[in-house]
C-alpha cells in the first residue's frame, strides 16, 4: 500500500476530516518557496526538479485529505507542459527556426510579478501604524522569548517538517485494532493543554513521540493546521533554518 494510500484510509476513519487551503499560501509560494529552498536562479528554472518537488508537495497534501484548491492542479498541468516542451528535441544548428520564447518566460514573469507583490504587503504590513491589525498578540509569560526576532513559517514549511516526522513514523500492522483511536479534536486540546503548562513556546518536533505510529503523527499535524487556521497558535522560527516552534496566541 502507497503512503497517499495509508493516509486516505486514516483520514477516511476520521470521518473525511478536511482542511480547506483558502487561509494558506497559493501555488505561487509553493514555487517561490522550492525556489528559495534549492537557490535557484529564479530566471534559470530546473523545470524538472521543480515539477518533480512540486508533485511531491502535492501528494503529502493529498495524504493529510487537504483540500487542495483547482489552481494548485492547474499549476500542476502547467509544470508538466513546460516540462514536455523542455523536453523537446532541440533543433539541429543551421536549421531554420523562429525565435521561440523559452517556454518558462511566462511562469516566471508570474513569479516575479507576485513575489513583487508579496515584497509589497510585506514591507505594508510592517508599518508600525498598523500594529493592533497585523501583529500577532504575546503571550506575557513569554516576555523572554519575546526579545527575539520571529520569522513566521510558510505551510510548505510545516509540510517539509511534516515529511521528515513521516520517514520516522512506527508502522502499525494492517491487521492491529485499535479501540481508542485519538480524533484531531481531541489532540488539538492535547496540544492546547501542553502550550498552558510550558508556559513558552515548545519546538514542533516534541509534539511528535519517539516511536509515534504514521496515524499519530498525521493527526497531530492536521490539528496543528486547524489551530494556525484559528489563529490559536503561531508558528516561528527564531532564524532561517532553525527548529519550528509553537506559541499560543
Amino acid at each position: 500500500m502507497s503512503d497517499g494510500d495509508r493516509g486516505m484510509g486514516i483520514m477516511r476513519e476520521e470521518s473525511s476530516y478536511t482542511i480547506r487551503l483558502e487561509g494558506f499560501e497559493g501555488p505561487l509560494d509553493l514555487l517561490l518557496h522550492l525556489i528559495r529552498k534549492n537557490e535557484i536562479d529564479i530566471f534559470n528554472i530546473p523545470i524538472v526538479l521543480i515539477t518533480e518537488q512540486y508533485m511531491e508537495y502535492l501528494r503529502l497534501m493529498k495524504t493529510l485529505n487537504l483540500d487542495i484548491a483547482g489552481e494548485y492542479l492547474l499549476m500542476a498541468s502547467t509544470l508538466l507542459h513546460i516540462k514536455s516542451k523542455m523536453l523537446l528535441p532541440q533543433r539541429e544548428e543551421g536549421e531554420e527556426e523562429d525565435q521561440e520564447e523559452d517556454p518558462r518566460a511566462e511562469l516566471v514573469r508570474r513569479l516575479l510579478e507576485y513575489q513583487k507583490y508579496k515584497m509589497a504587503a510585506e514591507e505594508l504590513i510592517a508599518r508600525p501604524m498598523l500594529d493592533r491589525d497585523v501583529f500577532v498578540r504575546l503571550n506575557p509569560q513569554e516576555s523572554e522569548e519575546a526579545q527575539e526576532e520571529r520569522i513566521e513559517v510558510t505551510l510548505f514549511d510545516l509540510l517539509e517538517a511534516f515529511r521528515q516526522m513521516l520517514t520516522r513514523a512506527r508502522e502499525e500492522p494492517a491487521h492491529e485494532v485499535v479501540l481508542d483511536r485519538i480524533t484531531v479534536e481531541e489532540r488539538i486540546q492535547e496540544i492546547l493543554s501542553l502550550l498552558r503548562e510550558e508556559k513558552k513556546s515548545i519546538a514542533f518536533h516534541l509534539l511528535f513521540p519517539e516511536g509515534a505510529s504514521r496515524r499519530m503523527i498525521i493527526v497531530t499535524f492536521l490539528a496543528i493546521l486547524e489551530l494556525v487556521k484559528m489563529r490559536w497558535i503561531r508558528v516561528f522560527q527564531i532564524a532561517p533554518f532553525e527548529t519550528i516552534r509553537i506559541s499560543p496566541l
